[in-house]
């Protein structure tokens, strides 16, 4: 059937449109949408203590990650100019050419567009303006401004990504709740210590490109010191959602164990200082998040 299809001259264009789907994939920066729809799922089961109308469900993942996809695809094609001087990010669809940066606004804007209707009109306003506020700020306020001038982009940028459990609170509940707002301030805080592991495995590359990230601004040492105090407020603010009875005493106790070997991770990477290290940390720190995800998920409903 193969040579059949050779001999038609099918299989050259299947495979293009799926060569370009996949591309178009990767444009949206898949991986970082995931965990943004965890943070986003989670929100919508603790709002709704249980399992959310699947319906509802639904629209609003459909939504949110229609929207993150946008906010990848605009990130990506604005940075294609740095992303082919880094090894890392080189191989992506804009610095290969596979996407013209006119396709790949085009494409932003068509999915962001269509994610603002699916969230207004099948779950509700507030989540809808809430996604669109979390993708203008990423969009304007991280990519175009702060990631090129200044090395705490990272920080003042950090809270475009941790918007996602608002708009899945505000999906069920039609506002924003305590729970949401205090894994908002988790997200926040857990984003410099996360990505600043990831730079210190990857420094050349952003010196490279000119990216001010703190390692090849500050030196890899002030890094270091930065992720444990990060990574200390990150943990402190943790716990301190069960004395502001946030969350209950099971996520407590979890929040213990799972700060307690984020922060064993961050000081290991201060004193230990090698890549090894660092890339041990990055790793924990998604499956720290999304373990924090599921125990504040379990507390709720349980409690």
């Amino acid at each position: 059937m193969s040579d059949v299809r050779a001999a038609l001259g099918l299989s050259r264009p299947v495979n293009a449109v799926k060569a370009t789907l996949a591309d178009y994939y990767e444009l949206s920066k898949p991986r970082i949408v995931y965990l943004l729809l965890i943070t986003t799922v989670a929100a919508m089961i603790m709002a709704s203590r249980g399992i959310p109308p699947l319906p509802l469900l639904f629209w609003t993942v459909l939504g949110g990650g229609l929207a993150a996809a946008s906010a990848g695809a605009f990130n990506c094609v604005y940075d294609g100019d740095i992303d082919r001087l880094m090894r890392r990010t080189a191989m992506r669809p804009v610095p290969l050419g596979r996407i013209s940066p006119r396709d790949g606004i085009l494409y932003a804007a068509a999915i962001g567009a269509i994610s603002l209707v699916i969230l207004y009109v099948f779950v509700n306003p507030l989540a809808a303006w809430i996604a669109l506020a979390g993708n203008v700020y990423y969009v304007l306020i991280y990519t175009i401004w702060l990631k090129r001038i200044t090395p705490l982009n990272i920080v003042i940028g950090g809270a475009a990504g941790a918007v996602p459990p608002l708009v899945g609170w505000a999906a069920v509940t039609h506002q924003i709740g305590g729970p949401a707002l205090g894994l908002f301030a988790l997200i926040f805080l857990w984003t410099p210590p996360h990505f600043w592991a990831l730079a210190l495995m990857t420094e050349n590359d952003y010196a490279k490109a000119n990216v001010p990230m703190l390692p090849n601004v500050s030196g890899p040492e002030r890094t270091k010191r930065e992720i444990v105090y990060y990574s200390i407020l990150l943990v402190a603010a943790s716990l301190a959602l069960y004395p502001l009875h946030v969350m209950g005493l099971l996520y407590f106790v979890a929040a213990a164990v799972l700060g307690g070997i984020f922060l064993f991770d961050a000081f290991q990477t201060w004193r230990v200082g090698t890549n090894v290290a660092a890339r041990r940390l990055f790793k924990y720190s998604l499956l720290y998040l999304a373990l924090m995800c599921l125990m504040m998920v379990i507390d709720r409903i349980v409690a």
